[in-house]
């Protein structure tokens, strides 16, 4: 089965079936632009709870540690009343469309970015903000100087949020609806295709998964060693 598998995922990449190909490029689409979102929200409040003190901080910490657990369905669940037609964003008409499941998937994802910035941030030595307030650099300049000093546990943050919003199901599942040719993402056509006892069909899903998250992988280690 698993040879079998192996056989239609090659399959499905040499003939460049459309289905395939169109369920990878919105994989791709979702999981970068959710993971983007996650980057922009989580990485000032990171930054936030690593560098500054404000009342509620400890609060905040635990609340993007507890994050960092955050069950999938739960996450799906809070979206889809919030986006259901009597929710209170109901009249946008976002539930079971790709725009759901990138607020999902961003919202999984934001509490990974925050612990791990403000983890990296931490690591930095602690003299290096003084350093760079004594040749003169504004509070921007040696908040920019810092982020680029930890870029390497930052693209580490980027990549782990990547990773769990690509393999999700649960939550795209439940506010995209799987709908052929408009929510259909790899994690839930594999699903899809093992309920239906199409095990070579579901394998083959997997392993263009796995070839996808280990390109983007790829990219962002090389991009840190340049």
């Amino acid at each position: 089965m698993l040879w079998d598998g192996l056989a239609e995922a090659l399959r499905l990449l040499r003939t460049g079936d459309g289905d395939t190909w169109g369920i990878t490029a919105l994989t791709l689409r979702v999981s970068l632009t959710a993971t983007a979102v996650a980057f922009v929200l989580g990485l000032p409040i990171g930054a936030l709870i690593s560098l500054t003190r404000f009342p509620g901080r400890r609060l905040v910490h635990a609340a993007a540690n507890t994050g960092l657990g955050l069950p999938p369905v739960v996450v799906g669940l809070f979206v889809t009343v919030l986006l259901w037609r009597s929710g209170p964003l109901g009249a946008f008409g976002l539930l079971y469309t790709p725009t759901a499941m990138i607020i999902a998937q961003a919202t999984i994802a934001t509490p990974i970015v925050v612990a791990l910035v403000a983890a990296a941030l931490r690591q930095v030595d602690p003299d290096f903000r003084m350093q760079m307030r004594a040749v003169g650099a504004t509070s921007l300049q040696a908040l920019v100087a810092l982020l680029g000093e930890a870029r390497l546990p930052l693209a580490v943050a980027a990549t782990a949020a990547f990773g769990a919003v690509v393999s999700e199901v649960g939550a795209a599942q439940m506010v995209g609806g799987n709908i052929a040719g408009e929510t259909r993402v790899l994690t839930t056509a594999a699903v899809l295709a093992t309920s239906r006892g199409q095990f070579a069909l579901a394998i083959a899903f997997g392993l263009v998964l796995l070839l996808l998250a280990f390109l983007v992988n790829l990219t962002v280690m090389l991009a840190q060693r340049r």
